[in-house]
């Protein structure tokens, strides 16, 4: 198995995607907004007419829109299969849940989707991800950017020591 590399070495190279992405697209990194496009997709199958009367998902899929079309989505089309790749050469490819002895499976599960669920909902809320906010606008020296991840550490620094009992 391959080993895992050094926080360090991996820094400067996310550093350099970072500068690659701004130099060839223009834009930085971010998932929320491709996520988001993903799943209006996904509703404009089931319920297009609800697309296009909604303030938030007409502009990404209403009408003749196709919110699949754009380069975040294809960011993430693209993390996942390298992800799978990476994990295919590193030997780590396996149906398994990372979670603590006191805690059972299915409650690691909700936990992990409650989570998600909040997090999305943040990134909605503050116009963007943490890979969007941290990465790009960091870089840019956004100051919203730079708030957002105080409040992400502040966030999970406050949380650490409550749920603690739930990981350990």
């Amino acid at each position: 198995m391959l080993r895992y590399w050094n926080p360090y070495a991996a820094g400067v190279a996310l550093g350099l995607v970072l500068f690659a992405a701004y130099f060839v697209t223009g834009n930085g990194l971010g998932a929320s907004g491709g996520v988001a496009r993903v799943v209006a997709e996904a509703e404009k199958a089931v319920a297009p007419g609800h697309v296009d009367r909604s303030p938030f998902l007409a502009p990404l899929a209403g009408g003749e829109n196709n919110p699949l079309d754009h380069r975040l989505v294809w960011m993430i089309l693209g993390t996942v299969i390298g992800g799978f790749i990476s994990g295919l050469l590193a030997g780590r490819v396996r149906v398994e849940t990372y979670r603590g002895p006191r805690i059972g499976v299915k409650t690691r599960w909700m936990l992990a989707f409650l989570g998600g669920i909040l997090m999305g909902y943040g990134a909605g809320m503050g116009r963007g991800c943490t890979s969007g906010q941290a990465l790009s606008g960091g870089a840019v020296l956004a100051v919203g950017s730079w708030a957002f991840m105080m409040m992400v550490f502040a966030g999970a620094y406050a949380l650490a020591y409550p749920l603690r009992k739930v990981w350990n």
